[in-house]
């Protein structure tokens, strides 16, 4: 190729245009380069045209690849792109080329430059050639079987590809460029049925067309190639009835070949555009078609996959917005809070015991209400980071006698509030099991039973029932009942937000940390809980657990 090769080059590092110089110098390339170094620069010469290739580097001042290389389309969208990049980055690479890039090389492998532009020149200069058409004794074009060869072995990579897509952007992205490459047409679209519309998802065209737009099934090409059911070629479509010519004009298509996405019930359909007058060969229709029915595979593996993947979203989207609100909430009390809030413990205190008589009495009140209040944060810190571990820790399911551990908690409670003498009547139903982490449900029932405890402290006939009852639903849920303050459900959205309070901490002392803990574990067991509460009616938390089966037993009355 003795043509002297003039090339656009955004490069705002003179030492690099001048290596890239080089390279293609030694490559044997003669190259005419001329070098942007800003954006104003750039927008300058790339207004003078014709050149064979744009090359570009991923980021200068004020100015990236991703805007070079949509500014080059718009103005040149038949002249390669190429992104040099002194990066590594798969994730931007593929950017770069599904928006149409050429290539994405690296400045340190500008070696691979060379065959690049050399592949790019060829199959500008030679497009037609390359198509190798010949001709049978009956008239009818066929493609060569060296060129149809190679176009099935790319097809048979295209089809290794849509097995793998998980998503409808993948195939989009594997169909827009392949329905292009099969054939060599100066452009292809990806179509999907979108109700009694066509709906244009990508496009891989020299100029754009379409793409994200939607149109009536009835006018649409698209539209009748489904409505149809069949392939539709159209060597010109200013010569064809079925052909929107208002839509077209504006374009650069002269010719063109629709086929349908599942010929039963068609969901889509992929279409190849010729900028001069072409009549697709059996060959070449034959190719998008079995792309177009591999597509319809692989959209019905991905639909599956998306359904099987929602199923498990819906299972863990709870618990993972759960343990990712307190993982930032622990992290910033225990490394932003804790740290002042020791210091305040440390020189309250230091204060109290070595000048403690230069303070008046209502001084010494002042400093003994900082440290407790210190002391009240500094709980409330523990037990939330105690949430944090706790809810984060490996399940270990065993089954559990819940009417056991419910007895244990209450006359641990009993013997706790023996100096009151108080008279609670508590209500255990025998039998209870279910099918979880001892720690974990133990801590349930020690927060959920201690609160009932708490909160009918003001009660003179104090009543506390753990049991299983039948919910409107017909499932079984276990619940804790009281008869103590109780509080407006209005707010009960809030119940277990950690520090959320319905009660002052004067009338009844907490951190409100408590069912936070609760909620959690309850959703790490894969079950829900909810409160029916009413002010000075009492509170009944309601929740439910993988259940072991055994029979249940009757109610146990306890007098504490």
């Amino acid at each position: 190729m003795s043509k002297s090769l003039r090339i656009l080059y955004l490069e705002d590092n003179p030492d690099d245009a001048e290596i890239l110089k080089l390279t293609l110098a030694q490559e044997g390339l003669n190259c005419d380069l001329l070098v942007a170094e800003t954006r104003s620069q750039y927008l300058t010469i790339i207004e003078e045209g014709n050149f064979d290739v744009i090359l570009s580097d991923n980021n200068i001042p004020g100015f990236c690849g991703e805007a070079a290389l949509e500014i080059a389309h718009e103005k040149f969208p038949q002249v390669p792109f190429v992104l040099i990049s002194a990066n590594n980055n798969e994730k931007e690479k593929n950017v770069y080329l599904e928006n149409g890039a050429r290539d994405y090389i690296r400045k340190d492998q500008l070696s691979k430059l060379s065959p690049i532009i050399q592949d790019v020149l060829v199959s500008n200069y030679h497009s037609l050639s390359d198509k190798k058409e010949e001709k049978t004794d009956n008239g009818i074009s066929h493609t060569s079987p060296e060129k149809y060869t190679e176009a099935m072995e790319r097809l048979m990579l295209v089809i290794q590809e849509l097995s793998l897509a998980r998503s409808m952007e993948e195939i989009s992205a594997i169909v827009r460029i392949a329905a292009r490459e099969l054939t060599g047409a100066d452009g292809a679209t990806f179509v999907l049925k979108d109700g009694d519309q066509c709906y244009y998802v990508d496009e891989n065209a020299i100029q754009p067309l379409w793409k994200g737009r939607r149109f009536p099934m009835s006018i649409c090409i698209g539209g009748w190639c489904m409505r149809n059911r069949k392939q539709i070629i159209i060597e010109d479509v200013y010569d064809d009835e079925r052909i929107p010519i208002e839509a077209y004009r504006p374009t650069f298509i002269k010719s063109l070949v629709m086929v349908p996405i599942r010929t039963e019930s068609p969901i889509g359909a992929i279409g190849n555009y010729w900028a001069s007058q072409h009549l697709a060969t059996p060959e070449e229709v034959k190719l998008i078609q079995t792309l177009a029915d591999t597509t319809s595979v692989a959209i019905e593996n991905v639909q599956i996959y998306n359904e099987l993947e929602q199923r498990v979203r819906d299972r863990t989207a709870q618990l993972e917005a759960a343990n990712q609100e307190l993982e930032a909430f622990s992290y910033t009390i225990s490394h932003d809070l804790r740290s002042p809030l020791n210091s305040i413990t440390f020189f309250s205190g230091a204060l109290l015991e070595r000048h403690s008589e230069k303070l008046d009495e209502q001084g010494k009140n002042y400093l003994h209400r900082v440290t407790s209040a210190a002391d009240r944060m500094n709980l409330q810190i523990d037990e939330v980071l105690a949430l944090h571990q706790l809810t984060r820790a490996d399940l270990k399911r065993e089954s559990l006698d819940l009417s056991t551990i419910a007895q244990e908690v209450i006359t641990h409670l009993q013997v706790l509030s023996s100096k009151s003498k108080r008279q609670v009547e508590v209500m255990i139903q025998e039998g209870l099991t279910a099918k979880g982490d001892y720690v974990l449900i133990r801590t349930v029932l020690e927060n959920l039973l201690s609160n009932a405890w708490k909160y009918t402290s003001k009660r003179e006939e104090a009543k506390i029932e753990f049991g299983l009852t039948t919910t409107p639903d017909g499932s079984e849920a276990f619940y804790v009942k009281d008869n103590g303050a109780g509080f407006d459900t209005t707010y009960s959205k809030k119940l277990f937000r950690p520090f959320q309070r319905m009660h002052s901490e004067a009338e009844f002392p907490g951190t409100g940390v408590g069912l936070a803990s609760v909620q959690r574990i309850i959703q790490k067991h894969a079950g829900r809980i909810w409160v029916e509460a009413a002010v000075e009616e009492g509170a009944t938390f309601y929740f439910t657990l993988p259940k072991v089966e055994a029979e249940i037993g009757g109610m146990s009355l306890i007098n504490c």
